[in-house]
């Protein structure tokens, strides 16, 4: 499930310095997580461990990553409660372990629809498998 808020209105002001085509990359990417239900821009670590705390097991949101280097991360609410994972954005794609894609969106469908039969392990996730 999605734990959905309102997405802030205007693009962030922190990113680096990009390249045209990456630019391009990412600013269609930041119009479709504004656009989507599971987007909550700047939002600590702390808060979206808070939000998720109360909501079931496999509840998700995307923030603005707090690490200088990544833009953005992907906060699950998983048995042994919630965790962040980094999505990195690297020659114009998002990567989230070994998935990718030029859409945050999109790549986390294909995470969505490709871990239902191979789980993700993570070691901030302590051995317990992303399904």
């Amino acid at each position: 499930s999605v734990l959905p808020s309102p997405a802030p209105p205007s693009l962030p002001d922190r990113f680096r310095m990009f390249r045209s085509c990456e630019w391009e990359v990412l600013e269609r990417s930041l119009n479709s997580l504004q656009a989507s239900d599971f987007y909550w821009g700047p939002l600590s670590v702390g808060e979206a461990h808070a939000k998720l705390q109360r909501e079931p097991v496999g509840t998700y949101l995307v923030r603005d990553s707090s690490q200088g280097n990544c833009l953005f991360s992907l906060s699950v609410r998983m048995p042994t409660g919630p965790v962040s994972l980094r999505i990195s954005f690297q020659e114009g794609y998002f990567r989230l372990k070994n998935w990718f894609s030029d859409c945050v969106v999109r790549l986390l469908e294909l995470v969505v629809a490709g871990t239902r039969n191979n789980p993700l392990h993570f070691d901030e996730m302590g051995g317990t498998p992303l399904v």
